[in-house]
């Protein structure tokens, strides 16, 4: 498969997520054990976290031979111009505290540009994917196109951040005067942010510290609902780093003024 040929369908992204949840949703909330990946400071991973992204590895391994796999547990396998980015469950802290706000993230760049991507919340049968074209969203009530809602002012505006604790000196103070800004803030929504972004119900995410694996299946998500996506100081986000995401150029543009100040 070239950069120009057919991207896989949503059908293939469709099975990637139901492998993980296979393996995600059965330890939900059962008290399974934890383990921590750092000596002075806690970053959780769990036997699901690990099981979810063998599960999707082992599909792409067989399906797309010839594509690099980059995964929050296990790395870069691989190499080529295609590489499936992995977060068996973003939103961690959130599994093993019985909280349905993580979600599996499943995502492909081609050429560095993230093109298609999935997240998968199984314990609500939430499905947010992107096709390359369009972004969709499937679950209870049934579904339909994913489309950002038209804000462009800051004052009528609801962001999310994870939490206000990732940021520090002059990039809390700026924080600090956007959430000043906005109509309303929210906290502690990990991938589901962006989510409610792409469907209309909340305005602005921003985000620190942000790794590969973290954004790349959500890039395209927004980007296709019609949002804008990007690194504070303007790039592509498929990096990771500082991250914002609005519904609209607009909000974008005032955001980053305040942020990039």
């Amino acid at each position: 498969m070239s950069s120009m040929s057919a991207l896989p369908g949503p059908a293939f992204l469709f099975r990637l997520a139901a492998a993980a949840a296979a393996e995600s949703l059965p330890r939900f909330r059962q008290g399974g054990s934890v383990d921590n990946k750092l000596e002075n400071a806690f970053d959780p991973v769990t036997e699901a976290d690990r099981a979810a992204e063998r599960a999707i590895r082992s599909l792409i391994e067989k399906e797309y031979p010839d594509h690099a796999i980059l995964g929050e547990e296990y790395g870069l396998s691989g190499g080529g111009i295609h590489r499936w980015v992995i977060d068996p469950i973003d939103g961690t802290r959130a599994f093993i505290s019985g909280v349905p706000v993580w979600g599996t993230l499943i995502g492909l760049v081609v050429d560095d540009v993230a093109r298609i991507g999935i997240m998968h919340q199984p314990f609500t049968g939430e499905r947010f994917w992107a096709d390359g074209t369009s972004a969709f969203y499937d679950g209870p009530g049934g579904g339909r196109a994913l489309k950002v809602r038209p804000t462009q002012r800051l004052d009528e505006a609801t962001l999310f951040t994870t939490s206000p604790r990732l940021f520090s000196g002059e990039a809390l103070a700026r924080f600090e005067k956007l959430e000043a800004s906005v109509r309303m803030t929210r906290f502690g929504t990990d991938c589901y942010a962006f989510a409610m972004l792409a469907a209309g119900h909340a305005d602005l995410v921003v985000e620190s510290g942000l790794k590969p694996y973290d954004i790349v299946a959500l890039i395209p998500i927004v980007e296709q609902a019609g949002g804008v996506i990007t690194t504070v100081s303007g790039g592509r986000a498929e990096e990771g780093g500082e991250i914002v995401a609005a519904a609209t150029a607009e909000l974008h543009a005032a955001a980053l003024q305040i942020l990039a100040d």
